[in-house]
């Protein structure tokens, strides 16, 4: 069920977005008088799902759900229609019209996913506000893991400041430390100020193992839930005990208790807890798993979290903020791509890490912020000066502006088969990486 409801979030996100970006060659087109002969969501190679005629566009669904198209006459796209461009061009064709409307039209997509993204950004902002984890509210400091440990940072540091930067907000601190390559982390630890250098290569190693969870609040272990049969409820321990040991090691957050109730894996233990002022040790069997049948409370029950609500207007120069703001992120986490250091071309996927960056069940809220994400994705890459992208013809059409000449038809021809072997080349790699990463696993 959890593998339907992210594939129905990616499906409709994507159709969304495929809708939109369209839609903007279509309307920009219309507006110059450009006839367009078809409007698809998704591929319809040999027949289509659905599809009808309105004056003289067909409008359909396509059976190939990779991403969609609008066929807009007279222009090299991917149906390769050389037959119409062997013929003389039309008033109502691309290729007649003046070259200031040919770019607007290319252009015309990636404008309105970047618009759609906005307008997203100040629906959620007006809708739910913007609730974060203040860097102040980290008061037991960090937890890390053995990755967090190779910068040198401990488990109860707090964290000062990145490259000299002070952090509003906490959670945002490990996507800060990678999409900037935060040389330098600042931290208090025993009262002191700490400088730590990054080590070289780490942050590409994070990026690798997809490891958001390096750094994280530290927080005490408290027993919120039981699980059927707990070992731990049998043998006497009660809901919102504090746990505070194991045997004889002292595990009072969370952190210390995950990262030594495995060695006690398939063996009994004396779990020391405090309940009210007291101590009590209850010896509980641990799984072969190493675990209890125990889960902590959730982290609003020990930090307090604050919270920015906005007005409709208010959302308005918040959301352009944002949406500015995602577009620098994204540019940076396509840097990294091409990073030497970080090899982040190696965890490059495709539809299934799309879809698994979804929730497992239906959250409004997160589907429509993951939404806008994918939408300044799109808009980004569709940029990119690759033939067969809206970005390559707008490469060609900022040269014919330049140099007064327009590419031949033959050259454009071949450019758009080159980028469309580029573009299935890295559609490949990119889903061969997820299959990779299915079978690894």
């Amino acid at each position: 069920m959890e593998i339907l409801i992210k594939a129905a979030q990616l499906l409709l996100s994507l159709s969304i977005l495929v809708i939109v970006h369209e839609f903007g060659h279509f309307i920009t087109a219309k507006m110059f008088g450009t006839r367009v002969e078809k409007f698809y969501l998704f591929f319809d190679p040999w027949f289509s799902l659905f599809k009808f005629k309105k004056g003289e566009t067909e409008y359909g669904i396509g059976w190939l759900p990779l991403g969609g198209y609008v066929k807009i006459s007279g222009m090299m796209d991917e149906s390769m229609d050389k037959e119409q461009l062997a013929k003389p061009a039309e008033p109502w064709e691309f290729r007649s019209k003046k070259t200031w409307q040919r770019l607007i039209i290319m252009l015309g997509g990636v404008t309105l996913n970047v618009i759609l993204a906005f307008i997203i950004y100040i629906g959620m902002l007006w809708a739910w506000g913007e609730e974060y984890l203040p860097n102040s509210q980290a008061k037991y400091g960090i937890a890390v893991d053995s990755v967090g440990m190779q910068m040198g940072l401990k488990g109860g540091d707090k964290i000062l400041s990145l490259d000299g930067n002070a952090v509003e907000d906490f959670l945002k601190i490990p996507s800060q430390i990678i999409l900037n390559q935060v040389k330098t982390i600042s931290v208090e630890r025993d009262n002191k100020k700490v400088d730590l250098p990054v080590p070289s290569g780490l942050i590409g190693k994070i990026i690798k193992q997809k490891n958001s969870a390096f750094l994280m609040p530290r927080m005490p272990f408290y027993v919120g839930e039981f699980s059927k049969n707990s070992a731990s409820k049998i043998a006497g321990m009660h809901k919102d005990d504090r746990i505070i040991s194991l045997d004889t090691i002292k595990t009072p957050y969370f952190d210390q208790f995950r990262a030594n109730i495995k060695t006690f894996a398939g063996k009994s233990v004396k779990i020391g807890v405090l309940r009210g002022s007291d101590t009590v040790y209850c010896n509980t069997k641990v799984t072969t798993e190493g675990t209890i049948g125990v889960a902590n409370y959730a982290p609003i029950k020990y930090f307090t979290f604050s919270k920015h609500d906005y007005s409709f207007f208010q959302a308005i120069p918040a959301g352009f903020g944002r949406t500015i703001k995602g577009i620098d992120n994204y540019l940076k986490q396509l840097k990294l791509l091409f990073s030497k250091e970080t090899k982040a071309y190696e965890s490059v996927g495709g539809f299934i890490s799309i879809g698994n960056i979804f929730p497992s069940a239906w959250d409004w809220q997160s589907f429509w912020s993951l939404t806008a994400f994918l939408s300044i994705m799109l808009a980004i890459l569709n940029v990119l000066p690759i033939p067969a992208l809206d970005g390559g013809h707008v490469m060609f059409l900022l040269y014919e502006m330049i140099t007064g000449r327009k590419p031949s038809e033959k050259f454009m021809e071949y450019a758009q088969i080159v980028g469309m072997v580029l573009l299935l080349a890295l559609l490949v790699f990119a889903n061969g990486n997820d299959i990779f990463r299915l079978f690894k696993h």
